[in-house]
């Protein structure tokens, strides 16, 4: 077996540890530096540095029943540097260029990690795409972004079948699965490529990377990251994962690489520190399962997103059925209680972190059990290298124990660049020299800070954020609906569940078989996290003088 890596305090800057060695958060804060160069590739760092140990390990693939070969497939870094340089002269072949966009439709796998690391070689953009997304979220997130190339599988492809005439921009693609239904065969096209590549040499500040986040209306906007973010979110992930990484050290995550959370949290952290990563495609999440893979694979690492832990806090005497021995565990998406923690020591024999961050700057709150105290009910401290605050609307920051807004101060390593084509969302951002994150909180005198609630519309479920915008873009294209609005409310079991309010089109008739279908309708067509897991027909729906859907009018009548 191919050795893993990964021992804190091997070296310094981009090569190891971005956190120094401390015995308590104030030491930690006191002696954190950044080590961000002017000329950074995330390619090159996640994967060329570490292909000299022909023997060290970089990712664990476990397939499913049915897939073609070996049960489980072992790649070393070696082979990442061997297999992405093959892609990268592919795309370029095909004329995929510095900046030009590179869609990655695929779930946990080997392929998935090669497309980003070939993009970010070639100096392009990759933008991350949901396999849960239905041909419409896909057509959208296609357009705007432009994208002129998509990796995807068999599965992806006949999704994008139906739109490939309405994305002019795209001009090739490449199917894991084999050619068919206009796309190339991703395996064919790197066969025939060279196994070496010179990597475009790219600023720490040029683009990497657009990932689509939810909005409170209107359409979904792409965040804009620079090569720099990994570097950026370093701290952010060896804070919450017990000062990451250690030796023997092995991370995993239920959560898909198309989002920030499995992507920048998981995935590239850990190929930068040279740590392996287990890859395993759930097509819905089995609470069993994990703990099967966390004992087969001696998982020492993990994040789970709430909603994930609940469903294994329902799994019966789990230490008497497996194995597992993890050392760290990160969550983040909404607040732990005293329970879930308590739960957490007896299963696992150690504190879940809670952390906290969005898509536009992620990672910038943490807890650290070996170095402070978790309080339940917290999110932690200002992660070291960024600075937090609760500001007002205006920017002023408020004194300790006052709710406001969460705030982090630019620059940032980790900040996004801006929104893809939308310089007026990214300056609607800021307030003075502090990014809003759009979520409420208020901080105590011991630098913890309290999550309170959202300032926006933003559903968080089950670990997903979910715009109200785009679901209601979808509802109102059923002909039975006339008007659209949905909200969020309580789930014991997902933080939240998305609830829509439909006002019928003349003719139409609420009934149950109406709501079924209309909901049918928005998980085939959006994705299948999206859709209302509860309809209410309703005569009319709270509107502004303006025409503007009035939620929390909608919330407040859920509550009463």
């Amino acid at each position: 077996m191919l050795a893993a890596g990964g021992q804190r305090g091997a070296s310094g800057g981009t090569g190891g540890d971005m956190l120094p060695s401390a015995e308590s958060y104030e030491e930690l804060r006191a002696r954190f530096r950044w080590a961000v160069p002017a000329r950074y590739n995330i390619g090159v760092d996640v994967c060329d540095k570490w292909a000299g140990e022909p023997d060290r390990l970089a990712l664990v693939y476990q397939k499913n029943p049915g897939e073609p070969g070996p049960e489980v497939v072992r790649y070393s870094f070696r082979d990442l540097k061997r297999l992405s340089n093959r892609l990268a002269n592919a795309l370029q072949a095909h004329g995929l260029t510095r900046g030009a966009r590179l869609g990655i439709l695929l779930p946990q796998a080997p392929e998935t990690a090669l497309a980003h690391i070939a993009a970010y070689k070639l100096g392009a953009i990759a933008v991350p795409l949901f396999t849960l997304f239905g041909a419409e979220a896909l057509e959208y997130r296609l357009a705007d972004s432009g994208a002129k190339a998509l990796v995807t599988n068999a599965e992806g492809l006949a999704k994008i079948a139906g739109i490939r005439d309405r994305l002019p921009a795209l001009e090739f693609v490449l199917c894991v699965d084999g050619p068919g239904d206009g796309a190339l065969s991703f395996h064919d096209e790197s066969d025939k490529a060279r196994d070496s590549f010179t990597p475009v040499d790219t600023a720490a500040d040029d683009p990497a990377l657009i990932i689509y986040t939810s909005g409170t209306s209107g359409p979904p906007k792409g965040a804009l990251h620079a090569h720099r973010t990994l570097l950026g979110h370093l701290p952010g992930v060896e804070m919450p994962q017990e000062l990451f990484p250690q030796a023997n050290d092995l991370f995993w995550t239920p959560a898909d690489w198309a989002w920030i959370g499995g992507l920048l949290d998981v995935l590239l952290p850990s190929l930068h520190h040279g740590v392996p990563v287990l890859a395993h495609r759930m097509a819905k999440f089995d609470p069993e399962e994990a703990f099967r893979l966390m004992a087969e694979f001696e998982v020492r690492n993990a994040f789970f997103p709430p909603t994930a832990l609940k469903m294994m806090r329902r799994v019966e005497r789990p230490r008497a059925r497996w194995d597992y021995a993890l050392r760290s565990i990160g969550s983040g998406g909404e607040t732990l209680g005293a329970e879930l923690l308590d739960w957490g020591r007896e299963t696992f024999g150690l504190t879940v972190n809670e952390f906290y961050g969005q898509t536009e700057c992620n990672l910038v709150v943490a807890n650290c059990a070996r170095i402070m105290a978790v309080r339940p009910g917290s999110m932690g401290r200002a992660v070291p290298g960024h600075e937090v605050a609760i500001v007002d609307d205006d920017g002023h920051v408020l004194p300790d124990g006052q709710s406001g807004n969460i705030a982090i101060a630019r620059p940032d390593p980790v900040m996004f660049l801006g929104y893809w084509n939308d310089p007026e969302a990214t300056a609607a951002k800021f307030a003075r020299d502090w990014l809003l994150t759009g979520d409420t909180g208020a901080r105590d005198p011991d630098g913890y800070f309290r999550f309170i609630g959202r300032a926006d519309d933003v559903i968080s479920s089950g670990g997903y954020r979910i715009g109200p915008g785009e679901v209601e873009d979808c509802l109102i294209q059923h002909p039975a609906v006339a008007m659209a609005a949905v909200i969020g409310v309580p789930d014991a079991l997902r933080g939240a569940r998305v609830k829509a309010f439909l006002v019928l089109d003349q003719g139409a008739t609420a009934s149950d078989d109406l709501a079924a279908e209309i909901q049918d309708f928005v998980k085939t067509r959006l994705a299948a996290h999206e859709y209302p897991r509860e309809v209410e027909f309703v005569a009319s729906l709270p509107l502004t003088a303006t025409g503007k859907i009035i939620r929390k009018d909608l919330r407040a009548r859920e509550r009463g």
